[in-house]
């Protein structure tokens, strides 16, 4: 069994790697550049796929956090993400009312420092298949990985897919995910 969780890890640290061997290049996300030099903010408001994300973070008042030194991870669910949720959740969470638990939404979503692939990657070999990343919301996630790439789990449960991994800017990076995670 070892050695089985040594060949994933191995074949899980190549595939990654040769994904973040692109972090020299531009990487492209939602048809705009990302750029390593901006923050976190001034490249997502160019994803036309983060559209929502960004509306969000706005509505909770955390761009100057994510437009901070960090560094941060941010584990960014796309448009897509945000509307597989049930119908009304979005427009309900970006009510001023709501902006407790949207906020506690959204950095559920952000790992305090820097953690890209190979980070990610070793995190989760050392932990004998599965990582726990503390978010800045207190929470945990899981990070566990198969067939190449890297699952994330909420604590209720619910499992989103690594779909881009290191989109590196100047204050972090950047995961997209293919789901909205939720805490307790």
């Amino acid at each position: 069994m070892q050695t089985k969780h040594k060949l994933a890890s191995l074949g899980l640290a190549l595939a990654m790697s040769m994904a973040g061997a692109s972090a020299f290049a531009q990487v492209m996300v939602g048809g705009a550049s990302m750029l390593p030099s901006k923050d976190i903010i001034d490249n997502a408001v160019n994803s036309r796929d983060h559209t929502t994300l960004v509306a969000a973070v706005k509505a909770a008042g955390l761009v100057d956090t994510l437009k901070s030194a960090g560094p941060f991870t941010v584990f960014a669910p796309t448009n897509a993400a945000f509307a597989a949720l049930p119908a009304g959740t979005v427009d309900t969470l970006l009510k001023p009312e709501s902006n407790a638990m949207l906020s506690g939404i959204l950095t559920y979503h952000v790992v305090a420092g820097k953690m890209d692939a190979a980070a990610l990657t070793k995190a989760i070999a050392a932990g004998n298949g599965k990582a726990t990343l503390k978010t800045v919301a207190g929470g945990n996630l899981t990070a566990t990985s198969a067939m190449g790439g890297v699952t994330i789990t909420d604590e209720k449960g619910g499992a989103a897919k690594v779909t881009i991994a290191d989109v590196y800017q100047s204050n972090g990076v950047i995961h997209v995910v293919d789901k909205v995670m939720l805490p307790k």
